[in-house]
């Protein structure tokens, strides 16, 4: 997570549906309301005035726009990614928007089918062409192990099909709550939260023993601790029960699935948990390798070279969560991060989540090819001390990216073994938008992340980090999706809500979606 603010807003109440001059806000607000009772006739009148107005505007400006382009710039002479792909003209990138995240409920059951029609209907007015929706592992395996319910799922599928819109869902093995945005509690499976009562050491542990029920700590990834399965095998599962209920949609409306893989669907360990105050924005983290499985792996791999010492625990002198880089002697300018001890750990802690991705996608691959759906992934922007020698806080994260090191090139080679799409989060952010003492660089990250997919040879995605609906924040997502390295191919909007639908909110996501073209060689991801 990108200090991602996941906020659910749930739906709209109906509010001020009296006034002389309807905007889409007015219109959702009829539309998007949690109560029970079919919209007037007035509301639905309201409704189609404005999506016809909407997909007329959209038609007629959607040209001038990309001959704008045209006129005004050169295109970028990028190389191919990879030999034999052509060059190709300009193309807009395909937007989808997330919904909220209590769009099934806790029953299992789909929140407010009236509503989310109408959210549809306005979306697909405003040329948006995928929603995405998070499948979460605590409502549909919550009764019991291997026993499933995808019904408010399947419905709202069949929603998304009728309203002409494609889907992305989300494997979520995660829990929901906790971190920036979750204003919703959606904890792990009640029979995974037992076992975790039962062997509090299946969870990460920081290194005062706090324990984060968030995600499956990855150091028992292949043994058999939950009920007779490994935690691979549940997941895998899961996702092959996904597959078998949604065979007929798969690759036509559902076309991507992003594999779920750490705290907030995130590659990476949970080192900046925002629950309880544990952290706050900037501090460091903490590394998360202190459940004995991550201990026992720790060892191994010590004695394994010859330094017994180094595997009895991580660095003890790396700070704690909420400090800064020059508080500590680990994280310092010239401190102990550059060591060959350090150089050991961090290979160990990084090179165990490439581990667990790898796993995972070679798991969701064979389940999901031969469906024409795309797999993709996702990966925290922790932009925070970037521009320090050490980058604490993406060490913390499990990401060993140094002023030395590359920490992500290695992560994009391992989803190019299996053809996954990268997603990306900060693609609205700015360096100067950001407070000076936290170091910060969201633009030199998300540039090096630009190249580092596009050294690898896989397709990049973006995502805002915060929810915003500025002129600004999409100029500078526009202004990303054009820079040198790798370019977009499709864009996430961070999320469906009430504020999305005022009136000059709704108009600058509009403008947006009409203006995001992408310059880069055509390099499809594997289609499994």
């Amino acid at each position: 997570m990108t200090l991602t603010l996941r906020s659910s807003a749930s739906f709209i109440n109906l509010k001020d549906s009296t006034k002389s001059q309807k905007t889409p806000g007015d219109y959702f607000s009829g539309a998007l309301c949690f109560a029970q009772t079919k919209p007037s006739c007035r509301i639905r009148v309201m409704i189609r005035n404005s999506v016809q107005e909407a997909q007329l505007s959209f038609s007629k400006s959607k040209v001038s726009m990309l001959e704008g382009y045209r006129r005004s710039e050169k295109p970028e002479q990028l190389h191919a990614l990879s030999g034999g792909h052509s060059m190709e003209n300009d193309a807009r990138v395909p937007v989808f928007v997330m919904l909220p995240l209590d769009t099934v409920m806790h029953g299992g059951n789909l929140n407010n089918p009236r509503a989310m029609k109408a959210s549809l209907m306005a979306l697909k007015s405003a040329g948006v062409e995928e929603v995405m929706v998070d499948a979460w592992w605590g409502l549909v395996e919550k009764d019991g192990p291997l026993r499933y319910n995808w019904e408010g799922y399947a419905e709202l599928v069949q929603m998304v099909q009728k309203h002409g819109l494609k889907l992305q869902v989300v494997m979520s093995f995660h829990q929901c709550g906790g971190n920036v945005g979750d204003s919703c509690s959606i904890p792990l499976p009640p029979w995974v939260l037992e076992e975790i009562r039962k062997n509090p050491e299946l969870v990460y542990t920081d290194r005062s023993g706090r324990r984060n029920p968030e995600y499956i700590s990855l150091g028992c990834d292949s043994l058999s601790v939950l009920r007779g399965r490994t935690p691979i095998q549940v997941y895998s599962d899961y996702m092959r029960s996904f597959r078998d209920r949604f065979r007929n949609f798969l690759g036509d409306v559902i076309v991507e699935i992003q594999v779920g893989m750490g705290p907030c669907g995130e590659l990476r360990y949970p080192s900046y948990p925002e629950s309880n105050g544990t952290w706050s924005f900037s501090g460091i983290g903490e590394f998360q390798c202190y459940d004995k499985y991550m201990r026992t792996s720790l060892q191994a791999a010590a004695e394994a070279i010859g330094k017994r010492d180094w595997g009895t625990s991580g660095p003890h002198d790396c700070g704690q969560y909420n400090q800064f880089p020059e508080d500590t002697g680990f994280f310092c300018r010239d401190g102990t991060w550059n060591s060959e001890y350090a150089e050991f750990f961090l290979e160990w802690y990084s090179g165990k989540l490439l581990e667990h991705g790898d796993r995972i996608l070679l798991a969701a691959r064979g389940i999901f090819q031969g469906t024409d759906a795309k797999l993709s992934t996702k990966v925290a922007g922790i932009h925070w001390h970037y521009r320090t020698s050490s980058h604490a806080a993406e060490l913390t994260a499990g990401y060993y990216n140094t002023r030395h090191r590359d920490g992500y090139l290695p992560i994009a080679r391992m989803m190019g073994r299996h053809g996954v799409v990268f997603k990306f989060t900060c693609m609205e952010m700015k360096d100067g938008e950001q407070p000076g003492n936290a170091n910060s660089s969201p633009e030199g990250l998300v540039q090096q992340v630009k190249m580092a997919t596009r050294s690898a040879g896989i397709e990049l995605a973006g995502e805002n980090a915060l929810e915003r609906y500025d002129a600004s924040a999409y100029g500078q997502v526009l202004e990303t999706s054009r820079s040198t390295g790798n370019g977009l191919c499709a864009f996430t909007y961070l999320r469906m809500n009430k504020k999305l639908f005022e009136e000059e909110n709704w108009r600058h996501l509009v403008h947006f979606i009409k203006s995001i073209v992408r310059r880069w060689s055509r390099h499809r991801a594997f289609r499994v």
